[in-house]
């Protein structure tokens, strides 16, 4: 980064009264004494060998400064002398044999003439003025500021005010590394201008590079130094947009209802940097963005308030470049059907009215079709069901469906409700049986289950105090006897009398070898069917073939004798223990 100090001045460079003037009118002064002391050493010397010289022999002015120039000679008894040039001069000292001037505002190069007559005879000296200006401002542009991949773009760097050109080096870099280097020391006067310029093609690895130009004046053969110039550094930014959005939404909005809506651009780079804009109508969307890969997207959610077509948009942009899609979506209104219960909580024996009828806001009014009710599908006419609740009716589900087309799509919204009919407790033989069997040694708990609607609370005694039923018991011989059990709700209440058997090891060591001996006997009887169902029909066949046969049958009831036999020693063990 170039910074914009004051450059020093060049050391031939004064103004009047300042130390290096009092210098040079010091050594001129020497000059004078010794060439007049040659002149008295020398009587023989002819005026007509007199020198004219100038100081400094070499003159490097900063641009808009001021220079001492100082004319002598050594002629014994100088006529008329000065200098000649176009810039603004003041004479500042003068001495026998020399003179001193002060040139002012020095802008631009020049050759100054020196000159000192004697004896009638003039003689001159020239003394040539470089006018250095140092690379103060380094400017860097880059054309255009985003770039899209394979195009190209223009890196120009120029120095406004710089001289010599002859003595300048442009260098651009990009980061730390030299892209191109230009001096001016072969371009003809007329066509001279301190700038580079370069085109660079675009890649997405170029993205984000730096950019920087660096001026170098080296004034080190003029007498002077080096003086170093640089730009700010710029930044190319590197994009791909070559696709237009896309908009993902259903093209059919219920009015009132949250939709969510995206909007995607595909194969674009940098995918993290994509700006999204989407309008519903003139309402702007609050959107939330991600991206994965070359995807950028935006999701939103709408919700549309009127009936109608609206224009759903969606504006994305990526650096300088805006791309704008649009949709048009249709908002429909069609609220669920209305299903109305004359009593939701009904007792049982209540004659119960179910009407199914199309919402006022939905224009046209749709058909409606009741569940359990004839078709009547004609729009505007509701349906109705009407029926005496039972006890069975508790829990039931009623259903309405209404249907609509729009656009060219059918559309159905249903509405259930259930049904609770209040009935009193009741005990019922599946869900509470009276006579329960326990085994002795094993857990056990009291079976009821009682029915009704509200739920009935169950209290269970035995022997006058009330059981725990929920708790598993190990079934004892205490536990034999006559349970009462008593279900009560808001409507009534309802008992029962639950006798409970406990059976003991050898009573339930008998159960099971009854029912091994019973599945014996039904293996033995399975196959004694198997068999008569494989008899052969045919007597004809070869003896061998018979031969065969027999032999399988015999084969079959030895497998028979033998599992029957087995089936027989199992029984007779159990029997045994």
């Amino acid at each position: 980064m170039m910074g914009c100090r004051a450059r020093p001045r060049d050391v031939r460079t004064s103004c009047r009264g300042s130390p290096l003037a009092l210098l040079i009118r010091m050594k001129t002064h020497l000059f004078g004494v010794w060439a007049l002391l040659a002149l008295i050493l020398c009587p023989g010397a002819s005026e007509e060998f007199f020198e004219v010289s100038v100081w400094p022999n070499q003159a490097l002015v900063e641009f808009g400064q001021s220079l001492v120039v100082n004319c002598s000679t050594t002629c014994p008894d100088p006529g008329p002398s000065g200098i000649e040039t176009f810039l603004k001069k003041t004479r500042v000292g003068k001495g026998p044999q020399w003179k001193e001037f002060l040139l002012e505002d020095v802008t631009e190069n020049s050759i100054l003439q020196c000159f000192f007559s004697c004896a009638g005879i003039q003689k001159d000296t020239s003394l040539g003025i470089t006018v250095y200006q140092p690379p103060e401002q380094v400017i860097l542009e880059l054309q255009p500021a985003w770039v899209a991949v394979d195009e190209a773009f223009t890196v120009r760097c120029h120095v406004p005010r710089v001289a010599p050109l002859e003595n300048l080096i442009l260098t651009l870099l990009q980061g730390n590394q030299e892209l191109h280097r230009k001096n001016f020391m072969s371009l003809a006067v007329a066509s001279k201008r301190a700038e580079v310029i370069i085109h660079v093609r675009a890649q997405r690895e170029n993205d984000r590079c730096s950019f920087s130009c660096r001026a170098d004046l080296d004034l080190s053969l003029q007498g002077g130094r080096l003086f170093q110039g640089s730009s700010p550094i710029k930044i190319v930014r590197i994009f791909e947009f070559s696709q237009s959005p896309q908009i993902w939404v259903s093209s059919l909005l219920e009015v009132g209802m949250a939709e969510t809506v995206s909007c995607e651009v595909a194969r674009v780079f940098p995918a993290e940097e994509v700006i999204f804009r989407m309008f519903l109508e003139d309402q702007e969307l609050s959107s939330f963005l991600s991206w994965e890969g070359d995807i950028a997207r935006a999701n939103a959610t709408i919700q549309a308030m009127e009936a109608g077509d609206q224009e759903l948009s969606c504006l994305a942009s990526l650096g300088p470049i805006e791309q704008k899609t649009r949709k048009l979506v249709h908002s429909y209104r069609f609220p669920p059907p209305i299903l109305e219960l004359k009593e939701s909580y009904p007792l049982a024996g209540t004659d119960i009215n179910v009407t199914c009828s199309g919402h006022v806001l939905t224009s046209p009014i749709p058909p409606v079709r009741l569940q359990g009710a004839p078709d009547i599908l004609v729009p505007g006419e509701p349906a109705w069901l009407l029926f005496t609740a039972m006890e069975e009716d508790d829990g039931r589900n009623f259903s309405c469906e209404a249907s609509v087309e729009v656009q060219g799509q059918r559309l159905m919204k249903t509405t259930v409700i259930q049904l609770h009919v209040l009935y009193k407790p009741r005990l019922e033989e599946s869900g509470c049986p009276g006579k329960q069997t326990w085994l002795e040694g094993m857990e056990h708990m009291l079976a009821c289950i009682p029915k009704g609607n509200p739920a009935p609370a169950l209290v269970c005694t035995w022997n006058g105090v009330v059981f725990d039923f929920e708790v598993p018991q190990k079934a004892t011989q205490n536990h034999r006897g006559t349970y009462c059990c008593t279900a009560t709700n808001q409507l009534g209440s309802v008992s029962k009398d639950i006798a409970v058997v406990v059976q003991g090891l050898d009573h339930g060591i008998s159960s099971t070898i009854f029912v091994i001996i019973t599945t014996a006997l039904g293996v033995v009887v399975i196959t004694i069917a198997l068999y008569l169902s494989y008899r052969p029909c045919k007597m004809d066949r070869r003896r061998l073939l018979y031969r065969q046969k027999e032999d399988d049958e015999e084969e079959e009831s030895q497998f028979a004798v033998q599992q029957e036999k087995s089936t027989t020693h199992i029984i007779d063990s159990h029997l045994v223990e």
